[in-house]
């Protein structure tokens, strides 16, 4: 059983849940995810859309409809009893689905473990009562459960081998009616529909500052799927003239892209194996960001400083989200070559330490041993 609750999630499921037919073919899969999941041959319990927000007080609305979901999974493994539970991210659900799976004596792998350097490591106790073993995708992870006696298996990240371009700049950015020549900008808003609503109509107040100053610009959004129409009417300009929105494409919109304007998220990491100098915005509510932020334990938000260990990428975040804060380190990026290629070249080093490749084949391996161990079988080969 895989539990997954956002589009990136889903992507790792959908890779996993592939590895696992690889190296068990007979494998059934049941869980609740999106349609990368049930691409890959599950059996979806419940869809996961309406069920992905961020902040505190934004989680209250979704409350009814994640309980439901809790109840569907939880009965589903009743009458199932899967041979282990693979919770991917999502902490606030996953962690209240995999403490009632432990009682039904199923086993619980996290993959893609919640970020406890970050927020709230209380919950430290929670995984070290419950979970069988962590899966841990980026390096300095795998310290902070050693050393609460977690067992913990740092597999590398999934995205080394899912960020992938499907065609050429060229011949994508003809398609979408662009000019392969001509510097182009991805804007990578967001996922969630809470998070379009408060960031993208800051980034897209940039884009008219930003044409100002460099005039053959052309920008191109990476739509996340399941979202409303009405959420990027943001991106039309006062002239007439819109950018680019293409959906199912986020490699092909990064790849054709030389600077890119993205929410903080599995979007920044994304973006770094692109190897594409970026922009980190984001903005909560008001009262999410004053209640969250005393709970906070780093000082740096975007994954790519995080793994580097220094503030390497700029990240704008609420107050400093603004469309002329946005639209000048922008600039400076697409006209001063020299920060260009340095953030190129510290965006190589961050992509180094993400692993060679193979992450959902290890996440595989690792979750069939905890199954074969807990019923007293053999590893499959």
């Amino acid at each position: 059983m895989i539990s997954c609750g956002e589009a990136s999630g889903d992507l790792y499921a959908g890779a996993l849940a592939a590895a696992l037919r690889a190296r068990a073919p007979g494998v059934e899969i049941v869980g609740c995810g999106g349609r990368r999941l049930q691409a890959a041959g599950a059996s979806l319990v419940g869809d996961f859309t309406g069920l992905t927000v961020t902040g505190l007080t934004e989680a209250v609305r979704v409350l009814p409809r994640s309980y439901a979901m809790y109840r569907r999974l939880v009965g589903a493994a009743r009458a199932r009893r899967p041979d282990v539970f693979v919770a991917i991210d999502f902490p606030d659900f996953n962690f209240r689905v995999m403490a009632a799976l432990r009682r039904l004596g199923v086993p619980v792998v996290y993959y893609v473990s919640p970020q406890l350097w970050a927020w709230r490591p209380g919950r430290l106790e929670t995984m070290k009562r419950v979970v069988d073993r962590v899966l841990v995708i980026f390096p300095f992870e795998a310290a902070i459960y050693e050393r609460a006696g977690i067992p913990v298996q740092f597999v590398g990240h999934p995205l080394v081998d899912l960020a992938r371009p499907s065609q050429p700049r060229a011949a994508f950015l003809g398609g979408q009616g662009l000019q392969p020549d001509a510097p182009t900008v991805a804007l990578l808003p967001g996922s969630r529909p809470n998070e379009l609503r408060r960031i993208a109509p800051a980034i897209a107040a940039a884009m008219p500052k930003i044409r100002a100053a460099v005039p053959p610009v052309q920008f191109v959004v990476a739509r996340a799927p399941h979202l409303p129409d009405a959420l990027f009417d943001p991106f039309g300009e006062p002239d007439g003239r819109r950018a680019a929105i293409v959906e199912h494409a986020t490699d092909d919109v990064l790849a054709a892209s030389d600077v890119v304007i993205t929410a903080s998220g599995t979007a920044t990491v994304q973006t770094a194996l692109h190897g594409r100098p970026m922009v980190v915005v984001y903005r909560v509510s008001p009262l999410s960001y004053r209640l969250g932020k005393p709970f906070l334990k780093v000082d740096t938000y975007a994954m790519p400083n995080l793994v580097a260990g220094r503030r390497i990428v700029p990240e704008l975040i609420q107050d400093d989200c603004t469309p002329d804060r946005i639209a000048s380190e922008a600039i400076a990026l697409l006209t001063d070559a020299d920060r260009h290629a340095r953030m190129r070249d510290a965006l190589a080093t961050v992509r180094a330490q993400l692993g060679s490749g193979g992450a959902s084949a290890r996440a595989a391996y690792a979750i069939l041993e905890v199954a074969a161990r807990a019923s007293g079988g053999a590893t499959s080969a």
